[in-house]
């Protein structure tokens, strides 16, 4: 693996650029607490998946109860959910109909995946979400 430390540092190098570029990728939470109404409107100008994106990363985050396994499948099932709700707006707006059709089977296998972790809690003793 003589090509490591060479991707590492070109990771690191590339790390700041990318995360400017993409609005709110690349920001941590404390970035984002700290914004006001406006200023987070303005980054999400242009981007259909912003709110949907906000959405799954604060349920994520709150997805904290449990242990290790608990919390696993809980936060799993917010990103899940996520990735429903940025499917749905693909499914909306998409121009492309492979990139519609393509959303819409991530929407079926994301429901399913859905399923199976709350039955994994139920399985556990533990409520669904």
């Amino acid at each position: 693996m003589r090509f490591a430390p060479i991707v590492t540092a070109l990771a690191v190098i590339a790390t700041p650029a990318l995360a400017q570029q993409g609005g709110m990728q690349g920001m941590d939470h404390g970035q984002m607490a700290g914004m006001s109404h406006d200023d987070m409107a303005k980054m999400m100008a242009g981007n259909p998946y912003a709110q949907s994106e906000m959405d799954m990363h604060q349920k994520m985050m709150a997805a904290k109860q449990g242990d290790a396994s608990e919390m696993w499948t809980r936060k799993m099932i917010e990103h899940h959910r996520g990735a429903i709700a940025m499917s749905r707006v693909a499914v909306r707006d998409a121009k492309d109909a492979e990139t519609r059709q393509m959303a819409q089977m991530t929407i079926t296998k994301q429901e399913k995946d859905i399923a199976n972790l709350q039955a994994w809690l139920r399985k556990h003793g533990k409520r669904p979400q």
